[in-house]
């Protein structure tokens, strides 16, 4: 494949301490989509592991002209590996895969025939999960129902990094955080027309899983983060303009009948109301903070990481028989490179 041949197909996948699970996967990766028979290339990218992850990439590199290799500096965690991956990837659809095997790159065929009839965002769904009742999969079910309500979009499993995308659907998402199990719901605000095809969830063969009951919290607060961003990220005048209207009426309205006592009925308000009034100052107070801070808001959304173009990680080193490293609109690569 010569460096400046269109690629149809980008494989994108993150590895993070994964060196025995590297090879079978790449062996696998290559079978299936040599029978596809179209241009495509593999993005690999290094989050930082331990292990010798990235020598084992590193020798695949060496190997195989398809296959790129990003390698982060230190563990940035999953959203900003594979933006790194997409960032990278130039093919006009993108395949996202997790390294650990549990992902089978024999159901790759099933996503590209569901992109040929015109869907923006294919989306692998677990049907029977292998995981830990407790742990993993009641979790996973009650996030992944109160994302497809407070998005709209109707997907059984949200969190799957198996998925495939059109290119300038990508383009259009700004990924920081742990948003990219949330990418369906943030490209449904741009009209992405998405599906769910069923994948297997292939038992962890080899390794050990990076995640846990500990990331539920997470999950909990970028659903509410979600949230926002889809309903009031360019108006959140909108969202605490709300509360702190509701705030200042019931404040107002606390006062006002606390001064027709004092005025009107010569009471002492602060002996016979005393926690009252104080709660009607809170009010107030409270209404103009939340006002106060959906104009701030209103001034400053969005322009952090879009106007300033701030990339979410730092690159080690870039491997690549590529001419262009990037298009010039992308974000800063390392000078270390083999083209």
């Amino acid at each position: 494949m010569r460096s400046d041949e269109p690629i149809t197909y980008s494989i994108v996948i993150p590895f993070y301490n994964e060196q025995e699970s590297i090879p079978p996967l790449y062996l696998k990766i290559t079978e299936v989509m040599d029978a596809v028979g179209q241009p495509y290339e593999m993005v690999f990218v290094d989050d930082g592991s331990g292990d010798d992850t990235y020598q084992i990439l590193r020798e695949i590199y060496e190997h195989d002209r398809r296959v790129s290799l990003v390698r982060l500096r230190r563990n940035f965690g999953q959203t900003a590996a594979l933006k790194a991956g997409f960032d990278f990837a130039r093919g006009e659809i993108v395949i996202s895969m997790d390294g650990d095997l549990q992902h089978d790159p024999g159901e790759i065929p099933l996503f590209l025939e569901k992109m040929k009839e015109g869907y923006d965002i294919v989306s692998g769904w677990r049907v029977e999960r292998r995981d830990a009742w407790l742990t993993r999969q009641l979790p996973s079910h009650i996030a992944n129902r109160i994302m497809a309500w407070l998005s709209g979009v109707d997907l059984h499993d949200f969190g799957t990094t198996f998925k495939a995308y059109r290119r300038e659907m990508l383009d259009q998402i700004h990924l920081y955080g742990d948003l990219h199990r949330f990418i369906p719901a943030l490209a449904s605000w741009s009209g992405a027309k998405i599906v769910e095809v069923p994948i297997k969830n292939v038992p962890r063969g080899r390794g050990k899983s990076n995640y846990g009951l500990g990331r539920t919290t997470r999950v909990l607060l970028d659903l509410l983060s979600v949230k926002f961003l889809l309903d009031y990220s360019t108006t959140p005048l909108l969202f605490f303009g709300l509360f702190g209207l509701l705030c200042l009426s019931v404040g107002m309205a606390i006062s006002l009948v606390l001064l027709f006592e004092k005025v009107l009925l010569h009471e002492a308000i602060m002996v016979q109301h005393g926690p009252l009034l104080l709660l009607g100052i809170a009010l107030i107070v409270s209404g103009i903070q939340f006002l106060s801070i959906g104009l701030l808001g209103e001034m400053l959304a969005r322009t952090y990481y879009e106007s300033q173009n701030k990339p979410i990680y730092a690159v080690r080193e870039v491997k690549t028989r590529r001419k262009e490293l990037a298009s010039p609109a992308g974000p800063p690569r390392s000078a270390s490179a083999d083209r």
